[in-house]
């Protein structure tokens, strides 16, 4: 057999393996379309600067989709973008090679995502950058050496190396430009798109029953909202109170034995998943190191996973389940402070923003704080005309966004605060006939509920009292679809990822507010 031969079948095989890879990861539509998309722009951008020799985007947009959206869309989109822009360029033995190549700088940015907490700055990533085109370069000598040179010695492979120097210099220089000049925009925007969008659905028994479940993803996208600093415990009614009661003995029931819970009873346990019940058990007055299952506690679990969170997101609805546990150490609050940027925001999202005040004042840090007030500020910058917030801080608003920037602006302002009670406003102009709240359009849903119910107790409204064109109440739209056992739905068509979303609804229903240390 030929050393070029062996290279195609070695080749096909790693190709093989890596696409299979990316079809067993189940990959939602959203990300296929997001994937097509960039795989596109690597190859247009290849074929716009084909007059400039070995000088092209497409290295930086691999590297960086890696970065941001992990190991299997990243080789997808290197090997993709390499076949589609060879329709231009000509198919040949190179193709394979070209596809590994690239291919591999999409794991090279996963690496480099897991390893930083996908926090690079500007200069590393465009070295990173850099060193791929080399990199690169010396996959495509290899390829030379292996398909033409028929000698296969080092001294021949040397040469090749020499004569081609010039051009992979070229790329890799053409590299770190390209991500000097686009490179964290582009990570930016696609850590927007996958907080924002990723999100995998479990779904549940509809007849009522507790749902057993095996293991699954969580949503990605949505942070602890829970946090209702605003107020205290209102006066309960007995229907209310029974349904906290029942929501959080269903709870209890799915925690599993190493203290935390999954997505649905059953499941394996989840960090994401756990944070939230735990916020939510906090609010209805339950300690949470006091919850326990084969001897293990809730808490403690919950402040031994913050150890590996890097994300921002992750740090800082990790935070709020420890706030909701108990003291936050002084590294966890470092951590969380070190992710805010210096115009004040979260990685400049209204969502995470909001979630980073709430999470900094459960972590003790006093209102009139310079880092509070920066992201405090930001935040009632990008509040729309109406009195709205959206997730990325332009374009129209939602109830589950403003209600989380109403209750971190009343965190840091009060509840009485202008720009508080504009967001306030708004949620009550946008309550659906059935009592509940959507996000965009479509029916109510208990996600959106919970998040409006939480803005306006942070504000000073009374949920209970909010019956607007003669709709029942928020409150009691959430009791309508809370099964027997405690279990809370979706929505009345719905009953999804169930120990997320009860959690999420118990927080809302109970009404308590987080221990924030003023």
């Amino acid at each position: 057999m030929s050393w070029a031969l062996a290279s195609l079948i070695v080749l096909g095989a790693c190709l093989a393996c890596g696409f299979a890879w990316y079809e067993r990861s189940h990959p939602s539509s959203r990300m296929l379309a997001l994937v097509a998309t960039l795989a596109a722009l690597a190859a247009i951008g290849r074929i716009a600067f084909a007059p400039i020799p070995n000088v092209k985007p497409t290295t930086d947009i691999v590297l960086i989709a890696g970065f941001a959206l992990g190991a299997a869309p990243g080789f997808t989109i290197g090997a993709v973008a390499a076949l589609a822009s060879n329709i231009v360029f000509g198919q040949g033995p190179w193709t394979p090679w070209q596809m590994v190549a690239w291919g591999l700088a999409g794991l090279v940015g996963a690496g480099l995502g897991a390893l930083s907490g996908r926090r690079l700055g500007r200069v590393p990533l465009a070295v990173a950058c850099g060193l791929m085109g080399l990199a690169f370069g010396a996959i495509m000598d290899l390829s030379v050496w292996v398909t033409y040179s028929g000698q296969t010695t080092v001294a021949q492979y040397l040469t090749i190396s020499g004569v081609s120097l010039p051009f992979n210099v070229a790329h890799a220089v053409g590299n770190v430009v390209f991500a000097l000049a686009f490179g964290p925009l582009l990570a930016r925007s696609l850590l927007r798109y996958r907080s924002r969008m990723e999100v995998t659905w479990v779904d549940a028994p509809a007849g009522g029953g507790s749902p057993g479940i095996p293991g699954v993803a969580a949503p990605l996208a949505i942070l602890a909202v829970a946090a209702c600093l605003g107020g205290g415990l209102l006066s309960a009614t007995p229907a209310r109170a029974s349904s906290a009661s029942s929501a959080a003995t269903y709870l209890l029931r799915a925690q599993n034995r190493d203290g935390g819970w999954g997505s649905a009873p059953g499941a394996a346990s989840d960090p994401l998943v756990t944070a939230w019940t735990v916020i939510g058990l906090s609010a209805a007055g339950h300690d949470p190191a006091r919850v326990r299952r084969g001897g293990r506690s809730a808490a403690a679990l919950v402040l031994r996973q913050a150890r590996s969170m890097h994300r921002t997101g992750d740090l800082e609805r990790t935070t709020l389940a420890v706030a909701a546990s108990g003291r936050v150490p002084a590294w966890l609050r470092a951590r969380l402070a070190a992710t805010q940027d210096r115009n004040g925001s979260f990685d400049g999202l209204v969502n995470l923003t909001a979630f980073g005040v709430l999470a900094l004042r459960g972590a003790g840090v006093p209102a009139g704080d310079g880092r509070i007030r920066r992201a405090a500020a930001w935040l009632a910058r990008h509040q729309n005309a109406n009195g709205s917030f959206s997730f990325s801080g332009s374009g129209p608003g939602d109830a589950d966004d403003t209600g989380a920037a109403v209750e971190a602006l009343a965190a840091a302002y009060g509840s009485r605060a202008r720009p508080a009670q504009r967001g306030a406003a708004f949620l009550a102009r946008i309550q659906q006939r059935d009592g509940g709240f959507s996000n965009g359009p479509g029916g109510s849903n208990a996600q959106s509920t919970a998040f409006a119910v939480q803005g306006l107790l942070a504000a000073g409204r009374d949920p209970e009292r909010l019956h607007r064109r003669g709709a029942r109440s928020p409150l009691a739209y959430l009791r309508s679809i809370q099964h027997r056992d405690g279990l809370i739905r979706y929505s009345r068509t719905k009953v999804q990822t169930p120990v997320w979303v009860t959690a999420q609804a118990l927080a809302a229903l109970a009404r308590r507010a987080l221990p924030v240390r003023r």
